[in-house]
């Protein structure tokens, strides 16, 4: 994919690297000449250096032959127009990063696809470490509908041993949740598992659930609730 990123700070210079390792081709646009060269000697991206709400600038830097657009630059008001100017180019696949929430709307109205905010995604992930210091890792969908957990399975814990097909019929463990990943230990590939998984201690999993399931399903699982 070609993808331009507006924008050469850490987020954008970080996704740019990123992307690169990932096999794309990269483009980013910024006003400050050291941030560009740094994008070209240290990334091997393409950076083009003017503002990256010029048109003249974004048609130099391939917007229209661009798969994604990223809008990463300092203020909401900036990301807004480029948000703009790559709907209107073509661009059928716009992320922005938010900063201020009342430019939620204003960014769907313009097109944005994804839209990111930073603010509540740092503070969310720094309550559940403190509320969950059990849980590896918690990802959000549908603005927090869905929760996606990664949790340790301890010795002698309540499925320690046991398939899947167990554990589902279990009538402890929570409904509407699901078990979609394994990983048998800390350097094993992470297995798509199936009714007949065994879950062993040492391993993790990954569980789809809902919010209100959190505290039920880290206590069924690392044995707490029963």
């Amino acid at each position: 994919m070609y993808v331009l990123i507006g924008g050469a700070g850490l987020v954008g210079l970080e996704l740019a690297q990123q992307l690169v390792n990932l096999g794309h081709v990269v483009a980013i646009v910024d006003v400050d000449p050291v941030a560009c060269r740094y994008a070209r000697e240290r990334l091997g991206v393409m950076a083009f250096e003017g503002s990256a709400v010029s048109t003249e600038v974004l048609l130099e830097a391939g917007i229209r032959k661009a798969d994604a657009l990223a809008a990463v630059l300092r203020d909401d008001a900036l990301n807004l127009a480029m948000v703009t100017l790559g709907k209107h180019f073509g661009v059928h696949h716009i992320l922005v990063r938010m900063r201020h929430r009342d430019f939620m709307e204003p960014y769907r109205i313009a097109g944005a696809t994804r839209i990111i905010n930073a603010i509540d995604l740092a503070v969310s992930t720094m309550a559940n470490a403190i509320e969950y210091p059990q849980v590896e890792s918690i990802m959000h969908f549908e603005q927090g509908q869905i929760e996606v957990l990664k949790l340790a399975i301890p010795e002698n814990c309540n499925v320690t041993g046991r398939s899947l097909a167990e554990i589902a019929q279990d009538p402890q463990f929570p409904p509407d949740s699901l078990i979609i990943g394994y990983q048998s230990h800390p350097h094993a590939a992470l297995a798509i598992p199936n009714g007949n998984t065994v879950l062993e201690s040492g391993s993790t999993v990954l569980i789809v659930t809902k919010p209100g399931s959190m505290h039920q399903m880290i206590d069924f699982i690392q044995g707490c609730g029963i």
